[in-house]
């Protein structure tokens, strides 16, 4: 085996999902921290070093990478996440699915703006993505959702914007049971993105099995970070999180990652890095296996935290 096939084997060793007709490792990246170095949309936050960010773009494909999942809006001063990945990644490989989320909007100086919520404003969402990727249609749009209203009139606008070529599937992000159950009557929902990890949002877990039966991908975001969110992972971890690290040689994160992606087939990663050590990690801990005891251990964890 070449050193090329053996880095891609690193990304399929937790298996693969498709995400309605495209087939997708289960260990993906996420480009939210790629633009800037520290939290993520804080103000005055440095931009990334723009050749390293190409660099882990670029290194995440030879590790056998294909689901990036990226926005418009993840962007610094001087680094759109979108604009990178156009310039690391393009001419992009026919096995490389783009995901990216429409709804949320920042003004030029970063500042959080209204929601999209009109169809024409979701349309303009979906054309920058475009522009910005150097695409003419996009593979996945997901719909990001605040508060707890009907997602009818967004995702049925989403849903012509599919039907007219310029998205080939749809998802939802930040979603409730009944919101999955209102989009699917008006067209395929491929998946679904919902804050989820070791200790957070444990009252998912009835949600993330659902969507498996229904063959829907879960996408957890923050499955590292956890309660950090956009700050990243907290310095301390639960001691029992640690032993299992410890027992595999492994890091609390990869740790993480391996109970998401064992939740179900159904599962999949997307954890972000602007660091290409962290990301080699990232993509490895698709390969750890977890004992029966150790994921009882971890279920613990799971609950009381």
């Amino acid at each position: 085996m070449t050193r090329q096939e053996n880095d891609k084997s690193a990304a399929t060793a937790a298996g693969t999902w498709k995400l309605g007709d495209l087939e997708v490792n289960r260990i993906g990246f996420g480009a939210m921290r790629l633009p800037q170095y520290g939290e993520a949309f804080a103000p005055g936050a440095a931009p990334r070093d723009r050749e390293q960010a190409i660099g882990v773009l670029r290194r995440a494909r030879d590790l056998g990478v294909n689901h990036i999942d990226t926005a418009a809006f993840y962007f610094s001063s001087l680094r759109s996440a979108n604009e990178l990945i156009n310039r690391a990644l393009a001419p992009y490989p026919d096995d490389l699915v783009i995901a990216t989320k429409v709804g949320p909007g920042r003004d030029p100086s970063g500042e959080w703006a209204t929601h999209a919520r009109t169809p024409q404003a979701l349309r303009g969402q979906v054309e920058e993505n475009l522009r910005q990727l150097g695409r003419d249609h996009l593979d996945l749009v997901n719909l990001r959702i605040v508060g707890t209203d009907s997602v009818a009139e967004r995702f049925g606008a989403l849903s012509d914007l599919r039907d007219a070529g310029l998205i080939r599937h749809l998802g939802l992000s930040n979603i409730t049971p009944a919101h999955l159950e209102e989009a699917q009557r008006i067209a395929p929902v491929v998946c679904v993105q919902n804050q989820y990890g070791i200790g957070v949002r444990a009252d998912q877990d009835d949600f993330v099995r659902a969507c498996g039966e229904q063959g829907v991908a879960f996408v957890p975001f923050y499955a590292i970070a956890g309660a950090g969110r956009e700050a990243g992972a907290q310095t301390a971890e639960d001691p029992a999180i640690r032993s299992v690290a410890d027992a595999h040689g492994a890091t609390p994160a990869q740790i993480r990652l391996a109970w998401t992606l064992h939740r179900g087939p159904h599962v999949l990663a997307i954890p972000g890095t602007g660091d290409p050590d962290h990301l080699t990690e990232n993509v490895a801990a698709g390969g750890l296996r977890l004992s029966e005891g150790e994921l009882a251990m971890l279920e613990e964890c799971h609950r009381r935290t």
